[in-house]
Parts: C-alpha cells; structure tokens; sequence
C-alpha cells in the first residue's frame, strides 16, 4: 500500500524559511515522480514544483521561482520542498503525490498535508 507522509509546515514569519518532507512508503520512490501541490482556503489546488524519478528533470510554478527548491534523497525515500523568502500568498495546505506535472492529472496516490502559514 503506498502512503506518502508530509511533514515540516508549520506557523513562519514572511520572508523566513521551512523545508517539507514527503516520505514515502509501500513504493520504491526512485521509480515516481513526485510533485508538490498546495491549496488555499477557498481556492482550487495547484502545483507548485515537480521532480523526476532520478532528479534530473525539475519544474516549477512561476511565482515559486527562485525561492523555492525541491530535491529528493532516494535512498531516505523522501523528498524535499525547502521555502525560501515565504510570502503570506504562500500560505496553504501543501501536498506531495506520486506523478510528475503542475496539472492536478495523473497523480493516483497522496498524502494527507501539512498547514503552512506565513503572518507576522
């Protein structure tokens, strides 16, 4: 059974800094692509940044750019988003699923979230 796990959000300040884990289970995750979602309250899930099964390939939304970075350790079966320069627009509940692209299509497994939120 797959299960991804996310973990690291939490309550920040703007322009502070969090990394998030996806840790994955029941899966070999050198074989997946992995794609970071978040979704607002009140607004449609989008995504944020996608890796490729080996990391060579990485995409990410244009507002994430140049703040954000996502990595992966295949050998911890986990991958990472670490959030520089945070915003207040980048709060949201953040997801990882198994599946590369922005688009919410061919994702078939996810985890639950974790709550990112970015006030003073």
């Amino acid at each position: 059974q797959v299960q991804l796990v996310e973990s690291g959000g939490g309550l920040v300040q703007p322009g502070g800094s969090l990394r998030l884990s996806c840790v994955a289970s029941g899966i070999t995750l050198d074989n997946y692509a992995i794609t970071w979602f978040r979704q607002a309250p009140g607004k449609e899930r989008e995504g944020v940044s996608c890796i490729s099964s080996r990391g060579r390939s990485i995409s990410y939304k244009d507002s994430v750019k140049g703040r954000f970075t996502i990595s992966r350790d295949n050998a911890k079966n986990t991958v990472y988003l670490q959030m520089n320069s945070l915003k207040p627009e980048d709060t949201a509940v953040y997801y990882c699923a198994t599946g590369w692209g922005l688009g919410l299509h061919d994702h078939p497994n996810w985890g639950q979230g974790t709550q990112v939120t970015v006030s003073s």
